[in-house]
């Protein structure tokens, strides 16, 4: 049986050298786990087959989680993925995102600074990737500003502004859990990882639905910005129409990433 995907994705921007794309959730990035899903490289292999047999290579250069939406920057060929990726690891690119909170924190901005390692590496943990914060752990900073406050069926909510310097794991789940406002959907980090171990198994429910309010945590890469062969570049697309339902209060549908998925023989 061979499996004929297509998936939806937004080309934002592209030039010889790379390509910008919107990533609805929940679709994933990468192939996880010999697991036969719709994946976002998936869809832009098809996309740009033509190219691939012509010597492209593409490679992922931002990954974000499968329920992460927005922003993906995407090499087109081994070269600038090299190049792109150094400016990332000198930390000269300008990322932004946009999370929905639960609670209305008190000041309009803060930062946080506290150092995150995995779980397990300090603690028994049923969880691999489950970050938390701890002295032992790796430096990291992120500031956050207040956007909007807002009521949905007459819980508090925030849309917050989100300015990571460092990129590490989770980074801004973690330090939103620290400061006292999960995002809202988060199975990791609203909790102790319960609502993660609880989906895994079970999958999506309605005491799930009552805990974690969304299906998906709220964090959206809004905003990508760098420096590229002499000129600034900034991407920047607007909050997924999923979390602007949220906060309008409409019912919320996320399952978007995928148009069609079909076995053919």
């Amino acid at each position: 049986m061979s499996l004929q995907v297509v998936v939806n994705f937004r080309v934002v921007d592209e030039t010889s050298d790379w390509v910008v794309v919107d990533k609805p959730a929940p679709l994933i990035v990468h192939p996880a786990n010999n697991k036969p899903e719709p994946t976002l490289l998936g869809g832009l292999e098809n996309l740009y087959s033509y190219e691939l047999e012509n010597g492209a290579c593409l490679g992922i250069i931002t990954r974000l989680d499968r329920e992460t939406s927005g922003l993906v920057l995407v090499a087109k060929h081994t070269a600038a993925a090299r190049e792109l990726g150094m400016i990332f690891e000198r930390r000269e690119a300008r990322k932004q995102y946009l999370a929905i909170v639960k609670g209305w924190p008190s000041e309009d901005e803060w930062e946080c600074d506290a150092p995150i390692i995995r779980a397990g590496e300090i603690r028994p943990s049923q969880i691999w990737v489950r970050q938390v914060v701890d002295a032992r752990g790796k430096q990291c900073s992120t500031k956050f500003i207040v956007e909007k406050r807002f009521l949905r069926n007459g819980m508090e909510f925030a849309l917050l502004r989100c300015f990571p310097e460092t990129g590490r794991m989770h980074q801004i789940r973690v330090h939103l859990a620290a400061s006292g406002f999960p995002i809202a959907g988060d199975k990791l980090y609203s909790g102790e990882g319960s609502e993660y171990l609880e989906w895994m198994e079970h999958g999506w429910n309605a005491g799930l639905a009552e805990k974690l309010i969304l299906p998906r945590h709220a964090l959206h890469a809004s905003r990508l910005g760098i420096d590229w062969q002499g000129e600034e570049i900034t991407w920047e697309v607007d909050l997924a129409p999923d979390l602007i339902d949220f906060m309008e209060g409409k019912p919320v549908d996320f399952a978007e990433g995928v148009v069609n998925w079909s076995r053919k023989g």
